[in-house]
């Protein structure tokens, strides 16, 4: 199992093979969980991801973001089929019901996440 960091909910994955039936498909039975896949070389992924942990900060628990590096884990980016990046994907009762790719402000992610989870 890879390093996991546990900060303030934001569980962030950067090494290694990472559990996706419990870090991602579990966890998001009781909890909506964004899942972003990213790779330090990539600009629009480093421009997201602050992006995304902002949010996150405002979000008060309602969801978790799991990061996924997919250069250290090219196996969970296999499995969910990830050819560009960077990739979010809203995950709830163990399901994506929603996703998109490339850098968006964040109003618009914000109104993305507030409209899928208001649909839960």
């Amino acid at each position: 199992m890879g390093q996991i960091l546990v900060i303030k909910e934001l569980i962030i994955m950067n090494t290694g093979n990472i559990d996706l039936n419990k870090d991602v498909i579990e966890a998001s039975m009781s909890c909506p969980v964004l899942v972003d896949f990213w790779a330090p070389w990539c600009g629009p992924c480093r421009m997201l991801g602050p992006v995304l942990d902002s949010l996150h900060g405002k979000a008060q628990g309602r969801w978790k973001l799991v990061k996924i590096n997919v250069d250290e884990n090219a196996e969970a980016a296999a499995v969910f089929g990830i050819r560009s990046i960077p990739a979010v994907k809203l995950f709830i009762e163990g399901e994506i019901v929603s996703e998109f790719t490339g850098f968006h402000p964040e109003e618009a992610i914000n109104g993305w996440l507030e409209e899928q989870i208001a649909k839960d």
